[in-house]
């Protein structure tokens, strides 16, 4: 059974950095690529990040370009997103995804919420 586990979401202030996680289970995770996709309150889900299988190749969206960096650890079976310089729009709910891409379809995991405000 495929599982995908994110947490590390929280409360920070404008300007602060959070890590997320996620873990993934029941599926070969170093074969596949990884995505981070977001959803703000009352909007839909917006791509944020994708990591190739192997983590050699990562792509950005041009909202988060140079404050976010995506990683993972195929030993552990671990997707990480770094945040940095995270502003109010940053706000919302987190989810990974398995696949390589820059669209929000496929299986995700239940999301953590980022909340940025002073």
């Amino acid at each position: 059974q495929v599982q995908l586990v994110e947490s590390g979401g929280g409360l920070v202030q404008p300007g602060g950095s959070l890590r997320l996680s996620c873990a993934g289970s029941g599926f070969v995770f170093s074969s596949y690529g990884m995505r981070w996709v977001r959803q703000a309150p009352g909007k839909g889900l917006e791509w944020v990040s994708c990591i190739a299988s192997g983590g050699g190749r990562t792509n950005y969206a041009d909202s988060v370009k140079g404050r976010f960096i995506i990683s993972r650890d195929n030993t552990k079976n671990t997707l990480l997103l770094q945040m940095n310089s995270l502003k109010p729009e940053d706000t919302g709910v987190y989810y990974c995804v398995i696949g390589w891409g820059m669209n929000v379809a496929g299986t995700r995991g239940q999301g953590t919420q980022v909340t940025v405000s002073s």
